[in-house]
């Protein structure tokens, strides 16, 4: 009688080479990817980044620094805007040639990408017991493909610096009741008034202290400006915040602001500004109302993250560079979608959309919203809904985000995790879906 055949032997997933080799592939796949996604962008040739040093070499020769103007075919004058303790930190790069600022800044800005990444997957990954090194390589490849952050390296751009401050902050110092914490916000502000709105944020949360050594932080950095350079410190302060043609047309798409919306639906000329102070004050309060009920349910990264699509949503000019907060809004869909309890019909569905919104809103900040259009030099106005859609794409997310966005329970570095039940007393605990 012959002998029956021997079954090879299967493949299962305790298989560490296999692994790897997927591990691998995935990596390199993802990496190949980058190139094509960055070629559009570099046509920008770090051209905020040379703004900056020739103001600088300018205001270093004696100028006042807001006379400085560089032309731009698309937004016509474009000047130097930061306040002026941003200029008391670039001013030193200026004594350096262009390509080596360049390198610092690029590196410096991977190096933020790295940190925080790092920063936001700590707790998912512990939580889902998730290679680690895997999970941030994949994770840190993907959030370099996103156009807020190509935008920010091809242009030049400070973001990065000031995300690590925010999320250093409002993920650990806050949550853990630092003295210091509010530190870097206050500085993150008064490097771009933009933050500010996480200093409104802590107020909503009543993190009294925080807030206050936030806006003394902001207060001391101001004030040390101005006493280095109080002409252009006053100048700033009394009239060039407020005048928004200095930054660039804010019917361009590339402004993904609200104000850019209705811009867009009035252009060449300005849309009135009592509907849209009535829209920020509307979206401001919501937003910044669900951002405070997620920090006090313990979700620090949801309530800072809502804070963030509310700063970029009421700020009368919002490029796509400034809209990191997209990134963790995906973590946090991505890590609620995985804890969401599949066993009902309800939590399935949950957990569903909760993946579909989270893949989505992914694929759009890859892909983005001005790196493969032209949009033109000319004012034009909104036409039709596709248009429409197309032109708005990251501000109707921003909204759409600011009502679904989940909150979780008891998330973030440095939020104290409820001691292991004893045996006897697990059932007791509750055990609904989340």
């Amino acid at each position: 009688m012959p002998a029956e055949p021997v079954p090879p032997p299967a493949v299962t997933d305790d298989d560490p080479g296999g692994r790897t080799v997927r591990r691998l592939v995935t990596l390199v796949a993802l990496a190949a990817v980058l190139p094509a996604l960055y070629l559009p962008g570099l046509v920008h040739d770090f051209f905020d980044l040379k703004i900056y040093m020739r103001a600088m070499r300018w205001w270093a020769d004696g100028n006042p620094l807001y006379d400085y103007v560089q032309p731009d075919r698309v937004q016509g004058e474009l000047y130097f805007t930061y306040p002026p303790f941003s200029a008391l930190l670039l001013r030193p790069f200026a004594l350096l040639p262009l390509g080596a600022t360049v390198v610092i800044f690029t590196i410096l800005t991977g190096l933020g990408v790295v940190l925080t990444t790092r920063w936001l997957l700590g707790p998912v990954i512990a939580r889902h017991q998730l290679p680690r090194v895997f999970t941030v390589t994949v994770a840190v490849l993907l959030v370099l493909a996103v156009e807020s952050t190509r935008e920010t390296i091809t242009f030049g751009q400070i973001n990065m610096f000031l995300v690590v401050l925010i999320l250093a902050d409002l993920l650990f110092a806050v949550p853990q009741g630092r003295r210091w914490a509010g530190v870097g916000v206050g500085l993150a502000t008064a490097l771009k008034l933009f933050p500010g709105i996480f200093i409104v944020y802590l107020l909503a949360c009543r993190r009294w202290w925080a807030a206050a050594v936030a806006s003394a932080t902001a207060a001391a950095a101001t004030l040390l400006a101005a006493a280095v350079a109080p002409d252009d410190s006053w100048r700033f302060w009394t009239r060039e915040l407020w005048d928004n043609d200095r930054v660039g047309r804010t019917d361009y798409t590339g402004n993904q602001s609200l104000f850019g919306l209705l811009s867009r639906f009035t252009a060449p000329d300005k849309p009135d500004r009592l509907p849209w102070l009535l829209l920020v004050a509307v979206i401001a309060g919501y937003g910044l109302w669900r951002a405070a009920r997620a920090a006090r349910a313990g979700d620090h990264l949801a309530g800072l993250t809502l804070t963030g699509l509310v700063g970029g949503l009421v700020s009368p000019i919002t490029w796509t560079h400034h809209l990191y907060w997209f990134i963790p809004a995906v973590v946090v869909l991505a890590d609620a979608a995985a804890r969401t309890d599949r066993s009902t019909a309800e939590g399935a569905r949950r957990r569903y959309w909760r993946a579909t919104l989270a893949i989505g809103t992914g694929a759009l900040i890859i892909y983005g919203v001005v790196s493969f259009y032209d949009w033109g030099v000319a004012p034009a106005r909104t036409d039709d809904p596709g248009e429409f859609l197309v032109r708005n794409t990251y501000v109707l997310l921003s909204l759409l985000l600011l009502v679904t966005l989940p909150t979780r329970r008891n998330d973030g570095p440095g939020v104290p995790r409820r001691p292991a039940a004893e045996p006897e007393k697990l059932h007791q605990m509750d055990t609904r879906p989340e």
